[in-house]
Parts: structure tokens; sequence; C-alpha cells
């Protein structure tokens, strides 16, 4: 045994792969052993001899790459080598040139099918499309590291730790399945067990934040002139996001095939009032939280905002990062922290929820929207199909047909007003509130 073999008496079992501990090498079937290293991590390895030479081929690790996985790839390669192929030679030729993106793709087109949960397939493509492509997407998937992970996890590691702890294990499933794929080599960048478990945090002592910090009502119109002021496209869609109190993944996967200009209303112009317009915004519901299409009224404002926006080709993004890709979430909340930070230097206090006492985050922005949505006496249901969040019971659901889009139009341009400090926030100009 001081080669560090572990031979159980008969095959290995599912329940076994789990729970052993003790570093060695634990032998299967078709060559394939599970390595345990001293760290606690491991990986399937397969021995074979291929053309008359003896390879090892690695194949990936548990639990990403299940036992009865790794004995298909393995069954594969032996045939593959019986007929006089050479499957290492195949892996290593897979590995040239794919992309984190491609990766996901190809994997997701197997295993979605295994979802019986609609919302559960949806959830697992739209975590990776908001957090992951954003900075491993054209990254070949053979060179992630585990910093690009780290760059993944940490913006969001202490305030959304359960979509984290999600999303590292579902990214680790995708390099997993490209090890096997034979589009990588060596440990899995993402495994959490003697990997990222020495560096990040644990989930479970990470204190819960409660509610996103959000800004106090009275310091909307001082904040959103500091805001107007920056430039560069996170600071556009920052203004975008709270012009709509959208999501920043909602914002950020901004494509402009869901945006409807419609035509102005050019009827009223002897007055400073902006113009109503009848653009709107259409998300689809493979990128909504809720899985339901959701249209969004554009006031001026925001249609001005996005003519003057610039447009790179070959990007279908909105708010696109410098290399044509979706901008990422730390990317919107850095603008966030240099306003509080200038705040600071100059001796102020900031831009602080009232309730936290923790700066106003982007999230915090939808809250805010909420509160000055309900001192101005609008209607709940109204503010609440505004935000996205489902209302009533299914039943209810089932009868409310309209998402009261015209409604919300005027209600949008009142918070913009709001935002330019036109309007004050203890007047209440909902006439229609009550109807």
């Amino acid at each position: 045994m001081g080669d560090g073999i572990r031979k159980p008496q008969k095959a290995l079992t599912a329940r076994f792969v789990e729970t052993v501990t003790e570093p060695g090498k634990y032998f299967d079937g078709n060559g394939l052993y599970l390595l345990v290293r001293k760290n606690g991590g491991k990986q399937w390895v397969q021995r074979i001899t291929i053309r008359g030479k003896r390879s090892e081929i690695g194949l990936g690790g548990p639990p990403a790459v299940s036992l009865a996985m790794a004995r298909k790839v393995a069954l594969d390669n032996r045939g593959k080598a019986m007929l006089g192929g050479d499957p290492l030679a195949d892996k290593r030729k897979a590995r040239a040139g794919l992309t984190f993106a491609e990766a996901v793709d190809k994997y997701l087109a197997v295993r979605l099918s295994e979802f019986h949960n609609e919302k559960h397939r949806k959830q697992w493509r739209s975590t990776l499309e908001t957090y992951a492509l954003p900075v491993l997407g054209q990254k070949q998937v053979s060179a992630i590291t585990v910093q690009d992970i780290l760059r993944v996890l940490e913006p969001i590691w202490h305030t959304k730790t359960e979509t984290a702890k999600r999303l590292r294990g579902r990214i680790e499933s995708v390099t997993s399945w490209a090890t096997v794929a034979g589009h990588r080599t060596g440990d899995n960048p993402a495994r959490w067990k003697g990997n990222l478990s020495e560096i990040l945090p644990k989930p479970t002592k990470i204190a819960k934040g409660g509610n996103q910090p959000a800004l106090a009502l009275t310091d909307v119109p001082r904040w959103w002139a500091d805001l107007v002021e920056r430039n560069g496209m996170a600071a556009k869609a920052l203004r975008f996001l709270t012009l709509t109190a959208a999501r920043s993944g909602e914002v950020r996967g901004m494509t402009w095939d869901e945006v409807d200009f419609g035509a102005e209303d050019k009827t009223d112009t002897t007055d400073e009032t902006p113009l109503v317009t009848s653009a709107k915004w259409t998300i689809p519901a493979s990128r909504m939280k809720g899985g339901r299409e959701h249209r969004v009224p554009l006031t001026p404002e925001a249609v001005a905002l996005l003519r003057a926006l610039p447009r790179m080709e070959d990007s279908p993004y909105v708010f696109f990062a410098p290399r044509g890709g979706m901008l990422s979430d730390m990317s919107i909340s850095a603008v966030m922290r240099r306003i509080q930070a200038d705040q600071e230097k100059s001796g102020e206090a900031g831009y602080i929820d009232p309730r936290s006492k923790r700066p106003a985050v982007p999230h915090g922005l939808r809250s805010t929207f909420r509160q000055w949505a309900a001192e101005q006496g609008y209607p709940r249901d109204m503010a609440e199909i505004a935000l996205a969040h489902f209302i009533g019971s299914e039943v209810e659901r089932a009868y409310q047909r309209s998402d009261m889009l015209e409604r919300r139009r005027t209600m949008m341009a009142a918070w913009g007003a709001f935002l330019r400090g036109e309007q004050d926030f203890g007047d209440n100009v909902v006439a229609l509130a009550a109807s």
C-alpha cells in the first residue's frame, strides 16, 4: 500500500465516492480510478493503453462528474482505443479554442433536459448568463484559473450569498464537463473543498444582510444629480436602471431588439413637461427572475438616454462592456461606490440607508422607488407590477390580465420628475390612485 493505492473488494459505489476522505487511488473498472488527494480534492483518472502506449486521462472530479458519468466516458475511451483510435489525442484536439460561453451552451444542451422543473432550468441558465458570462464568457475554458472564478464570485459572495453558492456549483459543473469532454485538464478551479474554501468564507458563516441598502427619499434628487454628472457606460446603465426601477441583470442583458421606440407625441410643445411616448422595453420571460415576459414603459428621458448611446458592431447589448459583451454586475455597483467615496472625501456622510446605516447599492434603488410609489399613493398592484413582482394568489393573477402599461407610464414619468428634483417628496400628484 506504499504507493497510495486502495482497492475496494468490489466496484465503487456512489456513496463511497461521496464519503471517502482517505488519500489514495480507488479503482473501479476499465482502468478507471478515483484519486483522492491529501487536501480532500477528488479526480477521476483512467489508465488506458493507446496504440501500445500506456497513458492516463483525467476525467474531471465528483460531485460534478458522477460515478456513472465517469464510467460511461471510460468505457467510450476504451472502445475507441480497442478500435485503433486515440481518445487522448481527441481530447487534446477538442480542448483547443472552446470558450466558457460555448462550454455553457454545450453543457446545458445536455443537462437541462434532466430537469423536470421549468423554473429550475431557467435559473440555471440565468445565473450563469448574469454573473459568469460577463467575466468568463470569452475566455478559453482551458485557461480559466481560480483567480478568474474569484472575479465572478467575490462581488456577490457577501451580498447575494445563496446565489453565489449556487453559481459556484454551476460553474464547477460546466468546467467538469469541459474536462471530461477533453476541453481542459487539471484541477477544477471552481471546486470548493480544498480550493475556494481556503479563500472565501463559508456561506453559513456570512451574516444575513437583510434588505439591500436603499437611498433615503430625501437624498434621491441630490444623488441623481451626482449620477448624471458621470460618464461611462456603467453610469448610463445605472441611470437607466433607476429610471425604470429594473434589476441590474435585466438592464445589463438588455438587447436592442427588446426596445420599441414607438412614436413620440408632439402635440404639446408649449411647456416644459416631457413629451409622452409610446416607447417600451419588452424583457423576454427567459431573462426574468419570475419567468414571465415583462413590459417596461419608457419615458422620454429614458428614450433620450437610449438614443444617445453608441452602438458596437456585432454586439447585441444596449449597455455593452469594452469588448462588446455584457456589463458585469460589479461595474454598475462600482459607480455607486465611487459616488459614495467622493462624498466621504468631501467630508459628507454620503448616501446611507436610514435603517441599515450602510451605503446604498443599485438593487436598493428598487426599494427606494417602492417607498416613493407608496408615499405618492399609487396603487399597490401597479407599483408591484412595475417591479415585476408577482401579485396576489394564482387565481387573482389569472384574472389580472392587464399589466397597466399606460398607467405605469404616467407613474414612471412622475418618478423621473422626482429624480430630477422637479417634484417634492411630500407632494401627492396621483389623481388616478383611487381609480
